[in-house]
């Protein structure tokens, strides 16, 4: 065998290989973009921001339309907004939901605290956990979610305005991965 001959049998697998990761790349963000596509057509901006970045779909739910304030359990108002997220999420199969939940700084009245919440960080986590109780409800695959609560951590606005601290109170859902 000739030199060139050997480069090329050593170079045509190399090539195969980053052309499919090419491919595959292409294939993550057009399948990411079409869920992203999804959820704009389903939800109106009063109910939901959607975003993509960094390979990451995020849709943040403001505060009100999913939970009363200072509560942590859904409504059929809010099951009914998270229903539309249904048909975006209940067939990944290889795309993880992370469910964030965040709140403001003002501190857990007694009538929480009654029920165990002593922080903003567990009212937090209590949302988190009660939007991936529903979707694991409506058939979405419990391998593929979590849930965090951050409390009044990583504000999107000043907690010393009523507008900044609602701004504050909201629930992420980051689809991480393919798409698929």
């Amino acid at each position: 065998m000739s030199v060139s001959w050997r480069s090329r049998l050593v170079l045509a697998p190399l090539l195969a290989t980053v052309l499919l990761t090419g491919c595959v790349s292409a294939n993550k963000f057009d399948a990411l973009q079409a869920k992203y596509q999804q959820l704009l057509a389903s939800y109106n901006a009063d109910q939901a921001q959607i975003q993509m970045l960094d390979g990451r779909l995020k849709v943040t739910f403001k505060d009100e339309i999913l939970f009363p304030e200072g509560g942590y359990r859904l409504t059929p108002q809010s099951e009914a907004v998270l229903a539309k997220l249904v048909p975006t999420v209940s067939g990944l199969q290889q795309t993880k939901i992370v469910v964030d939940g965040y709140t403001d700084n003002v501190p857990i009245g007694p009538e929480l605290q009654r029920e165990g919440i002593a922080t903003n960080f567990d009212l937090s986590s209590r949302r988190a956990d009660s939007v991936v109780d529903y979707l694991r409800r409506q058939g979405v695959s419990p391998g593929l979610m979590s849930a965090q609560g951050f409390g009044s951590t990583n504000p999107v606005a000043s907690n010393d305005t009523p507008e900044g601290r609602a701004k504050n109170r909201r629930i992420e859902v980051s689809l991480v991965g393919p798409g698929t």
